[in-house]
């Protein structure tokens, strides 16, 4: 494959081309994902009654998009080689990760894909792929949708919830979203390895971060990745003092909203979390001399409940939810909720015992506390992976998570990432 080598710099002759480029590609992105929000948003303030044009959304078009961009962005720097276009076709529609990411840039894929020792099949890396796809599709099945099914409920009703209940669908949807994203990342990963293809960690235990900080680090890190590049470097990053430091921050957190779905729901979220990060550095000293403890409970409490903004159909919606909390009006948990845990994998082992029809909350007590221990106390995938050896001992616990997600695929099962 002849390629010339990069490294011939900027060229004023290309800027027109490259921001030609970029903008076609936030022109499509823009026309499929915002058009109706941005009709919506003028039949309002204007007072016009334009239709709506329901477009139906391509899947994963927010990240092969964004795949195209840092591409334009990299070969006007000069940072990539003369590929053919198949070469760059296979770049942005390499399926493992092409639905949900991780966003991976040229550098760490192309060469791979044309890497001729990775054409053949390496059993090792077959395995430890099956290990990986296993664990992420248990994650989703086993324990992402059952969370779900107690979200949608609380979320269609918000105003009959009570604050007892209102906390528990709250936790179960940071359960949900957390083994929602981790488990695709766990699938498209391990996709890769039987590939032969690395593909970058774009999630790394997120739960267990201190300081918000912390937090954007270690989730969806090839999106941080992306607007560090991209959006907030160009800007001026941290090299230009404290205010444009912080109004960097802000707007790629208003970015990050706008990408993750067009709502000002969305917007909402991003904008709070911003503000996070940016109190979070104006105050360093303060954060880092706070108990880990604190800081932790400061960090997700306030994160959690950020996302009822990022769970609701509507601003009024998310107001309600939280009003709900603030009530504290206490009940007993909803039978909804009772139901949602009541699995056939535990009725088959714990059903018509004494202890279960006395106490039929254990079902929600079993779910939340296994939830909270993966997140919390087990190693994250990359962990077990890099430790991954083909034994007796991984293989039945590969097939064992795969009998049990594939015999649990009685419901209606989306990736929440796949609408953004």
């Amino acid at each position: 494959m002849k390629k010339k080598q990069a490294g011939m710099g900027k060229s004023l002759a290309c800027k027109p081309i490259m921001i030609l480029a970029v903008a076609v590609n936030l022109g499509i992105i823009f026309y499929f994902k915002y058009m109706d929000f941005f009709i919506e948003n003028v039949n309002a303030v204007a007072r016009t009654d334009w239709p709506l044009m329901h477009i139906m959304l391509p899947l994963g078009i927010s990240f092969f998009t964004f795949q195209q961009i840092s591409f334009i962005v990299d070969t006007y720097r000069g940072e990539v080689p003369d590929y053919d276009f198949l070469t760059y076709a296979c770049y942005v529609t390499f399926f493992p990760q092409l639905i949900a990411g991780p966003i991976v840039t040229h550098d760490e894929l192309i060469p791979q894909l044309l890497d001729e020792k990775k054409k053949t099949v390496n059993w090792d890396n077959m395995a430890r792929g099956f290990y990986m796809f296993a664990i992420g599709l248990g994650k989703k099945v086993l324990l992402a949708d059952v969370f779900g099914v107690a979200v949608n409920w609380g979320f269609d009703d918000v105003p009959s919830l009570k604050a007892t209940n209102a906390i528990f669908v709250l936790m179960a949807y940071c359960f949900q979203l957390y083994f929602d994203f981790s488990g695709y990342c766990d699938m498209a990963i391990g996709l890769g390895q039987m590939l032969n293809i690395d593909l970058p960690i774009n999630f790394d235990s997120p739960y267990k971060s201190l300081t918000i900080t912390e937090f954007w680090n270690r989730w969806h890190m090839t999106l941080s990745r992306f607007f560090t590049r991209y959006v907030y470097i160009p800007l001026g990053g941290n090299r230009k003092g404290d205010v444009r430091t912080y109004i960097n921050l802000f707007i790629v957190f208003l970015l990050s909203g706008f990408w993750h779905g067009a709502a000002w729901t969305f917007v909402i979220w991003s904008v709070l979390n911003g503000i996070f990060v940016i109190i979070t550095r104006m105050f360093r000293k303060t954060f880092e001399d706070m108990h880990p403890a604190l800081g932790w409970m400061i960090t997700q409490g306030f994160f959690n409940l950020t996302l009822v903004f990022f769970r609701a159909d509507t601003i009024s919606d998310a107001m309600e939810f939280i009003k709900q909390i603030l009530y504290v009006d206490f009940t007993n948990i909803d039978v909804n909720i009772l139901y949602a845990f009541q699995t056939p994998v535990l009725k088959f082992f714990l059903d018509n015992t004494a202890v279960t029809n006395s106490l039929p909350f254990i079902y929600v007590g079993m779910y939340y506390f296994l939830a909270l221990f993966i997140v919390l106390g087990t190693r994250n995938s990359h962990e077990l992976m890099a430790s991954f050896k083909p034994t007796v001992k991984n293989m039945l616990w590969t097939s064992a998570l795969l009998v049990a997600s594939i015999m649990s695929f009685s419901g209606i099962s989306t990736f929440l990432y796949f609408n953004f």
